[in-house]
């Protein structure tokens, strides 16, 4: 049984950082999925799939891997490229605005 542990980015459709400080422990697929006709579903007899177990930090989730015998894979964050620039949308009609505000 093989997993890798990784540390999960922020959802691209929001500026926020929650859910992106834990860590989390997710099982490889180790079967092969298969079509079924009938009802239009990818099924697969590989339930550990489902798992997915969080942990505070990656050393939490390095020793539970080690304890349960689970050959794990860590993968490093994803820092940010960018810097966000400070203040907000209200920042642009402030009195103490340094330049003109234009459309």
């Amino acid at each position: 049984m093989s997993a890798r542990i990784y540390q999960p980015a922020r959802n691209a459709m929001t500026s926020g950082q929650a859910r992106t400080k834990h860590w989390v422990l997710e099982f490889f697929p180790e079967g092969g999925k298969w079509y079924d006709p009938l009802m239009g579903w990818t099924s697969s007899a590989d339930t550990q799939q489902q798992v997915r177990l969080r942990f505070p930090t990656k050393e939490a989730a390095l020793e539970y891997a080690r304890e349960h015998g689970i050959e794990a894979v860590v993968l490093p964050p994803h820092k940010r490229r960018h810097n966000i620039r400070p203040g907000g949308y209200g920042d642009n009609f402030a009195a103490t605005r340094r330049t003109v505000w234009t459309h």
